[in-house]
């Protein structure tokens, strides 16, 4: 019994091979037994040799090949690549017995090859698009799971040396570019050329077909900055730039000039794919049909630890969601170190940054005169500390921030700002905006009902989509009968209430939530069917970002207890909740965490050119 049979033809070069190779490496470090299967495909009549790089798997042990007078082969999963291979009748049909058949589709193929495979391997052949585009074309010929059966990448295989920065931007494409580009310099892949040494001498790899191509997975896992059409954000969100061919080289030579926007495209990129397409995901899909790992069969490779960082920036504040959502994607040489009360520290810390204790005065004890004072030189110690380039502040800048910024100016002071504050209240914070040298603010779905005093005081301020830990591709997996609160207490009969981080919001049914900033932007953005209940005491005008969010169709207003009670009943019914998540996937927002921290990074390095420079 094997842990995983993959059938193809093994002679097939290009991404199927690769696709097949990044399993087989996966599960055997996983400690899980491959076979593979070799059936010949039509379409490739000419005698040629198995893939080298599936060749090499074989030779080390990674699988084992079936051979022909093997009796029956059982295995707890079946992968059956390149369904194409089944447009006639095979000269033989293997015999494979297994708990689950997944076929992996990565285009469309005829009705003959849907009913040819599910006659050879039986009724239960489950058919896997492996993205978006690809579902899209078959979604009418057949019942498809809820998730696809994405590529992997072993990022660690794609770590190559840093390309020394070019004067003309080097583009690197596959295939034809229909557009003419004299200020790029452009380049295909020679025909003895690797994927590695192809992508360790571009700048950007440029992806403007449509069809989903796995190697721009593996160029985001290299380093690579992607270019791809708008069509691909909701697959790649910031991870990769957008435009249509007109505006290449105006976007390439924006970002080639713009070294920190560069770095952090890069970064965000290697982050997507380690988080969405790394091996763990693939063992995970595997452990979720039954595929449990056992010891690993090999010695993992040597980890190479990676540069230390060149440049710290202090966050200081109890805007910990932001923080975070900041901190994961900055460049590699930025480091960020979290100063923060007892209230957010302790998540801080969970999400593995640097983190500082700064005590309220009320832990102090001590009246709000002598915590200025104490501000101050807690910040001193810590600039001295750490030599941050930058200090972020979150919240509101109060006179311990304002003391700290004058007697230690030397670090570039940046402000987070809130916005959707409630009428009238919050103005006597404009003036301190001319003490920082940047100041962003974070974007609000419900911009539209904003009429707090930073809609009028937005003069040299930088603003992002909104900032949110949500993972960059969430699909609706949701679990019966689930309630979040968030903030306020509920209950529904037939619901369990349960506590759910961004990352495990797709599994939620329901949501009864405050309609502060993280709650909002995250449930929304999560197409989460939410009940917002606007907390009257907020700083933050809460009642208008609830009713935008009603006006929009994206979730449902309650202004006391009785009436969230009433909503949550009749959002009870599955039809009503699905009306909600239709909503707001037509309305998603971007994510602008990746925005932010490339703005942050930016100022680091001005400041590090300043030092450089000798000027104080």
């Amino acid at each position: 019994m094997y842990d995983v049979a993959i059938l193809s033809d093994l002679r097939h070069p290009g991404g199927n091979a690769a696709s097949i190779v990044a399993e087989v490496r996966a599960q055997a470090a996983a400690g899980l037994t491959t076979v593979l299967i070799h059936v010949p495909s039509p379409h490739l009549r000419h005698a040629r040799p198995f893939h080298p790089r599936i060749v090499a798997c074989l030779r080390d042990g990674l699988a084992e090949l079936a051979h022909e007078d093997d009796a029956g082969i059982a295995a707890k999963v079946l992968l059956i690549r390149q369904p194409r291979t089944f447009a006639e009748e095979p000269a033989t049909v293997p015999a494979v017995r297994a708990d689950h058949t997944i076929v992996v589709l990565d285009h469309p193929v005829p009705a003959e090859v849907h009913e040819r495979v599910g006659r050879l391997f039986g009724p239960g052949v489950v058919w896997a698009p492996t993205s978006a585009e690809v579902r899209e074309g078959v979604a009418d010929a057949v019942a498809l799971p809820d998730t696809d059966w994405h590529e992997i990448v072993d990022v660690a295989e794609w770590d190559l040396e840093r390309r020394p920065r070019s004067t003309v931007p080097v583009v690197g494409v596959h295939g034809r570019l229909d557009a003419d580009l004299p200020r790029l310099h452009v380049r295909t892949p020679g025909a003895d050329e690797s994927p590695r040494e192809f992508l360790a001498a571009i700048d950007f790899f440029v992806h403007l077909h449509e069809a989903y191509d796995r190697r721009v997975l593996e160029a985001m896992a290299a380093g690579v900055p992607v270019v791809a059409p708008p069509r691909f954000r909701p697959m790649f969100a910031e991870a990769a730039a957008y435009t249509h061919p007109a505006g290449l080289t105006d976007l390439v030579l924006r970002l080639h000039s713009d070294r920190p926007a560069y770095e952090a495209l890069a970064a965000r990129g290697r982050s997507f794919v380690t988080e969405h397409y790394g091996r763990a995901s693939h063992i995970a899909r595997l452990a979720s049909l039954g595929v449990l790992t056992r010891a690993t069969v090999a010695p993992p490779a040597p980890v190479r630890p990676g540069p230390r960082p060149s440049r710290r920036v202090l966050m200081v504040g109890d805007d910990i969601a932001r923080f975070r959502a900041i901190a994961r994607r900055l460049p590699p040489e930025v480091e960020a170190v979290v100063v923060a009360g007892s209230a957010g520290l302790a998540d801080a810390h969970a999400a593995g940054l640097l983190t500082e204790y700064l005590p309220s005065a009320a832990a102090l004890g001590v009246a709000e005169e002598r915590w200025t004072g104490f501000v101050r030189d807690r910040l001193r110690h810590l600039i001295e500390l750490y030599g941050p380039g930058a200090v972020l502040v979150g919240g509101v800048p109060h006179d311990g921030i304002v003391a700290a910024i004058q007697a230690h100016p030397a670090p570039r002071w940046l402000w987070l700002r809130p916005a959707m504050w409630r009428r009238g209240t919050g103005g006597e914070w404009a003036a301190r905006g001319a003490l920082f040298a940047g100041i962003l603010e974070p974007g609000e779905f419900a911009a539209a009902g904003d009429e707090g005093w930073t809609t009028t005081a937005r003069a040299g301020v930088s603003t992002v989509d909104p900032i949110t830990e949500l993972p960059a591709r969430q699909p609706r997996r949701t679990v019966a009968g689930t309630l979040l609160c968030r903030g306020v207490e509920a209950t529904l009969p037939g619901f369990t209430v349960v506590d759910a981080g961004p990352e495990a919001l797709s599994g939620v049914a329901l949501a009864v939530s405050r309609a502060d900033y993280t709650s909002f932007h995250e449930l929304i953005g999560a197409g989460v069917p939410t009940v917002f209940v606007p907390d009257p005491d907020g700083a933050d005008d809460q009642l208008a970002r609830a009713r935008f969010a009603a006006a929009a169709g994206v979730a449902v207003c309650a202004t006391d207890d009785r009436a969230a009670a009433a909503e949550l009943e009749r959002l009870s019914d599955p039809a009503a909740r699905e009306a909600l998540s239709r909503r707001c996937a037509e309305l998603a927002y971007g994510n602008g965490a990746g925005d932010a921290a490339a703005w942050v990074a930016g100022h680091c390095r001005r400041r590090s050119e300043v030092e450089a420079e000798g000027v104080r």
